[in-house]
């Protein structure tokens, strides 16, 4: 498969218009928890969703501000975008790697524990009437 045929990452998430994205993988957290986090901030202009996430008492808050604040940097610095202008258009969480580990169990039996990955994405874009 040739490298033309496959569009960059960019151009899969934002296209042509402007804006700056971000993504975390192989975050030890289970992607269902970091779902709940990531439902919480979608659609909101960044500084709100920075002190939600800083305050909200979920685990996962934390590796979702990471993303966040880095998805503003790369605003800033590639784009020339003002943090307060812009908002999170999409946020999702993808399946990473998952770990399979044994747990001894009566009997010589012997039970899987799935400690699980995630991948975190977060696009941000410039509001219209900015």
């Amino acid at each position: 498969m040739s490298k033309e045929s496959r569009p960059n990452r960019r151009e899969a998430l934002l296209g042509d218009r402007a804006g700056a994205y971000a993504i975390a993988k192989h975050v030890r957290m289970s992607p269902t928890k970091v779902r709940r986090v990531i439902n919480v901030v979608r659609g909101l202009p960044v500084p709100d969703a920075l002190d939600t996430l800083k305050f909200a008492p979920q685990a996962a808050s934390e590796p979702v501000y990471k993303v966040v604040a880095s998805a503003v940097a790369n605003a800033e610095s590639t784009e020339g975008l003002r943090a307060d202008e812009l908002f999170i258009s999409q946020a999702f969480v993808d399946e990473g790697m998952t770990l399979r580990r044994i747990r001894p169990r009566a009997k010589g039996r012997a039970d899987r524990i799935m400690k699980r990955a995630s991948h975190i994405t977060v696009v941000l874009e410039p509001r219209k009437g900015a």
